[in-house]
């Protein structure tokens, strides 16, 4: 569930780390969710007022969702708990490592084929570009990364199926290869 609060200006703001003050207005992570709660005005029934919903909301939280996973993904790369390009990958899921796989939206399907993700629920995340990954790890492009146990990684997985919830109804990751630079 994303979280939303309405500021002293009676603006919507999304509340992503959950710690903004103020009663919270819970929505789907699905952009059809979002959308429906703008359109029928559900948010203003839900405070209980008028509130400013800015436009394109839901492009503005996916925006803002993928940009969490890229710095939550950073820091566990600066904490030793990510790496990044095919051999490390491999190595840290032949040694039991890896807890989780993290594949760019738009690799090659065969190349990400090779690498499987550890035994478990919720151990592929496979939302992000190879330009978004490759901000995470200060790269150009990253297609194939793994995280290892620990708090990160749990986070991590968490905001990422957010962000799947979003993107998957959109498109928005074959949207996103529209746009990808080289």
């Amino acid at each position: 569930m994303i979280r939303f609060v309405v500021g002293p200006d009676r603006a919507l703001v999304p509340d992503l780390a959950g710690k903004l003050p103020g009663r919270g207005i819970w929505v789907s992570p699905a952009r059809a969710a979002l959308d429906k709660a703008v359109s029928k005005g559900l948010f203003a029934r839900a405070a209980k007022g008028p509130v400013q919903v800015p436009e394109n909301l839901a492009d503005r939280v996916e925006a803002a969702l993928a940009g969490r996973v890229i710095n939550l993904i950073s820091l566990a790369r600066k904490a030793g708990q990510a790496v990044a390009g095919y051999e490390k990958v491999k190595g840290w899921l032949a040694t039991g490592e890896a807890r989780v796989l993290v594949q760019a939206s738009d690799g090659s399907p065969r190349g990400k084929t090779k690498l499987r993700p550890p035994e478990g629920a919720d151990t592929l995340i496979a939302v992000l570009t190879a330009q978004e990954l490759g901000l995470a790890f200060g790269r150009e492009n990253v297609i194939h990364g793994a995280l290892a146990a620990g708090g990160l990684t749990q986070r991590v997985v968490d905001e990422a199926a957010k962000l799947q919830g979003l993107r998957e109804e959109s498109g928005g990751s074959d949207r996103r290869k529209g746009t990808k630079t080289r």
